[in-house]
């Protein structure tokens, strides 16, 4: 049999990829055959049935911890972008003493502060992605007046800035890995994919990097 893929015939796409993550949710579900095979369980006798619901309220226990784990990663990315609102909020302030800075910038940030914490994927997303706007306009009105620089506790709150962005990443990154163990895991037939489907579950939206990012990302920094 052929390699599937050859590395010394390959097929070259010359204007690269952007790949971007898909925001759908897709539902477990179970067919048929499923439930025919509990049914076999409990026909060859008690123990394997016994056996099997054992491992279903196992599976169950397993979602559920896995479920309080994401959540854990969920609200270490909130507490990092809280933080974040606040460094911005404070670069915003400084820098209007210093600069005529946009006023809607100033007003966007602050409505970020408190009792605007994310409560869902979605939402979280979202609320990431204006601060990484945000930033952006701070950045530029900080970049267009480099006399700003000398300036020890505007230059101190920008490194802060950039310090969260890191953890907010790296935040990101544990959040994104226990999201895939849950994506994963839901689909693993037999006991797991049934007591999912039997749930109601669907698989979890990764953290999505905002377009601001992105556009970063294919800057020319030197």
């Amino acid at each position: 049999m052929a390699n599937q893929l050859d590395e010394l015939n390959p097929e070259i796409r010359e204007e690269g990829l952007d790949t971007n993550v898909i925001a759908k949710k897709i539902p477990v579900k179970v067919g048929v055959g499923s439930t025919i095979f509990e049914i076999l369980l409990w026909v060859l006798g008690i123990i394997p049935g016994l056996v099997f619901l054992f491992m279903k309220i196992k599976a169950k226990n397993y979602f559920q911890q896995l479920e309080q784990k994401i959540q854990r990663n969920a609200s270490q990315i909130d507490n990092y972008l809280e933080q974040r609102v606040v460094v911005l909020q404070n670069c915003a302030k400084l820098l209007d003493k210093a600069i005529d800075l946009d006023k809607s910038t100033f007003e966007n940030i602050a409505k970020y502060r408190s009792g605007n914490a994310a409560s869902a994927d979605e939402s979280r997303n979202e609320i990431s992605s204006n601060l990484d706007k945000l930033a952006t306009s701070v950045n530029v009105a900080f970049e267009n007046y480099p006399d700003l620089e000398a300036h020890d506790q505007i230059a101190d709150a920008m490194q802060q800035n950039m310090y969260l962005q890191r953890e907010i990443t790296a935040a990101r990154e544990l959040y994104n890995d226990t999201v895939n163990a849950w994506n994963r895991d839901i689909f693993a037939w037999p006991t797991k994919m049934i007591v999912a489907a039997k749930n109601g579950y669907t698989t979890r939206i990764p953290f999505i990097a905002s377009a601001e990012i992105k556009a970063k990302a294919k800057d020319v920094f030197f």
